[in-house]
């Protein structure tokens, strides 16, 4: 079982210009205390046969985080 569990990512800025940033609202749960910041990834997934074309778009650092459920905003 995991110590992190994702509930729900909500698009805060929808609809958006191609130009303006993301904004997102992540939900989930922390099972245990965190010994690490928790990071959190947008990947734009080009193909679905292959990692190759994968595009990391943005990151977030998350911490220190409670047990419990969270939202962070990225």
């Amino acid at each position: 079982m995991s110590v992190v569990s994702l509930l729900g990512v909500k698009v805060v800025n929808n609809p958006a210009k191609f130009t303006d940033k993301y904004e997102f609202e992540i939900t989930f749960e922390c099972l245990e205390a965190l010994e690490k910041d928790l990071e959190w990834k947008l990947t734009y997934v080009g193909s679905a046969t292959s990692d190759q074309y994968d595009q990391e778009l943005d990151s977030l650092l998350v911490g220190p985080v409670p047990v419990g459920v969270n939202k962070s905003w990225a």
